[in-house]
């Protein structure tokens, strides 16, 4: 019996109702992913950038996911073909391209995604997760279907052609990653500058005037809503490795201070 793909994030966002949830996966543990799968959150974006992933772990938390009411997304770590080709044939059906800052960057990953003779996807179906074996009827020439592309303007020559880069057909979503737009601003480590959040702005509104969704990292509460009332459809809220940071610097400072410190319990 023919076997049936998930619905894409692209699909995901067009039928949505309210802006779509999400947060990090950078662990690399399907474990953690499984569990952050049945948050209720709306999708998840595993990330092979800035986290020690490879493409078994990937392959992993994919799996682990997908018996969840959830949508991953992975971030490849360049948008390069043959990392794109790999992480594809393991069965990602949406796709996060970091450090896109023009249209030709936006063309090339949209080829990356998309079979010859529209693209340079090498041709693997029979062999690989994505098409489950060829266990899909019609996968290859209904990949774009199956496929979501987004990609991320982080600097500003990508803010000064949002437009241009969310006009390129394939190009399913722009994603505004503030913290390397903040550097290459020249205001490193300040996410929330007023000039940051302006390029932001200015990036959401070129996206949304092409007719595409627009998405944003904001893992300050304050801050994610003051997003979505710009006009965000899509963010990030969190990050697996930041909870578990954050939770268990609160449980020291509540059982274990340090010596001296306001919380240090009294010995008696």
């Amino acid at each position: 019996m023919p076997l049936r793909l998930s619905p894409t994030f692209r699909d995901a966002l067009a039928n949505a109702d309210r802006p779509l949830a999400g947060m990090w996966v950078c662990t690399g543990s399907p474990l953690v992913a499984e569990i952050c799968a049945g948050s209720g959150l709306d999708w998840l974006l595993i990330d092979m950038e800035h986290s020690p992933n490879g493409l078994e772990s990937v392959l992993a938390q994919l799996q682990a996911v997908a018996a969840y009411p959830i949508t991953p997304v992975v971030r490849v770590p360049i948008g390069d073909v043959v990392t794109i080709k790999q992480v594809l044939d393991l069965g990602a059906q949406n796709l996060l391209v970091p450090m896109v800052s023009s249209r030709a960057d936006a063309e090339a990953a949209v080829a990356a995604v998309r079979y010859p003779p529209r693209g340079t996807r090498g041709v693997g179906s029979a062999l690989a997760r994505s098409a489950r074996w060829n266990r899909v009827d019609g996968y290859l020439q209904d990949a774009d279907e199956h496929v979501s592309l987004f990609v991320q303007i982080e600097t500003a020559a990508g803010v000064e052609a949002a437009a241009e880069i969310a006009a390129v057909d394939g190009v399913d979503g722009v994603f505004v990653g503030p913290s390397d737009l903040a550097a290459s601003m020249g205001v490193l480590g300040r996410q929330t500058h007023p000039d940051v959040v302006a390029a932001a702005h200015r990036t959401f509104d070129a996206v949304r005037a092409a007719g595409k969704p627009a998405g944003v990292n904001a893992f300050d509460p304050a801050t994610a809503d003051a997003y979505l009332e710009a006009g965000a459809s899509f963010v990030l809220v969190g990050a697996d490795v930041a909870l578990l940071a954050r939770g268990s610097e609160a449980l020291a400072a509540r059982f274990a201070p340090a010596p001296g410190s306001p919380g240090e319990r009294a010995s008696y």
